[in-house]
């Protein structure tokens, strides 16, 4: 249910409304080219901070046993600064940046310790399953409350709202709400394996330090979760820097702000099926070949959006994007649980976290850029490109048997 709970965010606030709101309400809407630049650098410093948070408090939520009260911080956080964007007046786009940061934090450290979660709730042979059915009612959960808030946005006055504006004010709100409400499952009713005793914050704080430079250590001798790591780095920068920026980049070419909404809709609603059918795919092809698939496909993706010229080839991409993005995600999780032993799963998936969130750092500052340098937003989302090559040509070379067997070994010690 957590998926269900902060995929709102992900969908209204991240990918759809506060791209859209910063470019026309909170930044200067005549210089196009520079607001993609701050947007690009407010993802950009989000990614950062969580990047050097991340593999710190995996290490510490394992020696801690606190996962679950981790989680629940930094989700409060999160939704507490999701529902402050309301509050933001026009041309303020400095602290809407900050709230927006803030609020990415909480989101992406969250699910450091959601994710760490997985390898307790389902076992080897079913978290290809787990992960993706938790994508596909993200997805669905996340597109209802998104529906909501476009015909919020597009019919105001049928809420009894004076304006659009109003209507995007008060979706950062309900996101807020929904975030909370549709947390509580996971805190009540996931139970959280313990495997280090418990012991005090302060003495987690000072081992988990320690097991962080263990980790560096470990990951070096791990040479499949290591390669793998620096794979993932690059390709999920590529699909991160999409989803963040594309209603950004549709402003930029002059499409209407109704018809990049709807993109978004039909991105939620072709991914909720096609995760779980991507998960079938995987089941016959091998996990590792259907993500090489899926970068191929971002490639092209990629490629077609230079050339875009209409509304209706936005909508055609996103079609596409909805059929591989649930699916890259998800395998992607579920790939690297094999590759990892399972006690020190979140201090893994601390270091997961940290280079996607890291890796994300570069997108979004090579895309706005490249658009800022060359003046020519079709040039920056070429530019995205070379995350997916080198991302696809890395993960070739991965070797899931050797990986698993080193991980088995690694419990062995």
């Amino acid at each position: 249910m957590y998926d269900w709970a902060n995929s709102a965010f992900a969908t209204t606030v991240m990918a759809g409304f506060f791209p859209l709101f910063f470019k026309a309400y909170w930044a200067d809407p005549g210089n196009p080219n520079e607001s993609t630049f701050y947007l690009g650098l407010a993802n950009s410093l989000a990614s950062i901070i969580v990047a050097a948070l991340a593999p710190f408090l995996g290490a510490i939520a394992d020696r801690g046993t606190a996962k679950k009260k981790f989680l629940l911080t930094f989700a409060f956080f999160g939704i507490v600064m999701t529902g402050g964007l309301c509050f933001v007046a026009q041309g303020y786009w400095q602290m809407a940046v900050i709230l927006y940061v803030a609020a990415s934090v909480g989101f992406a450290g969250g699910n450091i310790f959601y994710d760490s979660l997985l390898p307790g709730i389902a076992d080897k042979s079913k978290v290809n399953y787990a992960s993706s059915l938790g994508y596909a009612l993200g997805y669905i959960g996340g597109g209802l409350l998104f529906l909501l808030n476009v015909l919020m946005f597009k019919f105001p006055e049928t809420f009894g709202l004076s304006d659009s504006a109003a209507a995007i004010k008060l979706s950062f709100v309900s996101v807020a709400i929904w975030w909370a409400l549709f947390s509580i499952p996971v805190m009540l009713f996931v139970r959280e394996p313990q495997i280090y005793d418990r012991v005090p914050l302060s003495k987690a704080v000072t081992l988990g330090w320690k097991q962080l430079r263990d980790t560096l250590r470990d990951i070096r001798h791990l040479k499949v979760v290591g390669l793998f790591l620096l794979a993932y780095w690059f390709y999920i920068d590529g699909v991160d820097t999409i989803v963040k920026m594309a209603v950004d980049y549709g402003m930029s070419l002059n499409f209407e702000e109704s018809a990049l909404i709807t993109a978004l809709l039909i991105v939620q609603f072709v991914a909720f099926p096609a995760a779980l059918i991507y998960n079938w795919f995987a089941s016959r092809i091998g996990t590792k070949r259907a993500i090489e698939i899926a970068i191929m496909a971002y490639g092209f993706i990629t490629l077609l959006g230079y050339f875009m010229k209409t509304e209706q080839h936005f909508f055609i991409l996103a079609i596409m994007i909805g059929l591989f993005q649930g699916g890259i995600q998800a395998l992607s999780r579920s790939l690297y649980t094999r590759l990892i032993p399972d006690e020190k799963s979140a201090e893994f998936f601390g270091f997961f976290n940290m280079l996607g969130k890291f890796a994300a750092v570069l997108g979004p500052l090579l895309m706005g850029s490249v658009t800022l340098l060359t003046g020519n937003a079709r040039i920056g989302i070429l530019s995205i490109l070379i995350l997916f090559a080198i991302g696809w040509v890395l993960l070739r070379k991965v070797n899931i048997s050797e990986g698993e067997r080193m991980a088995r070994e690694f419990l062995a010690k």
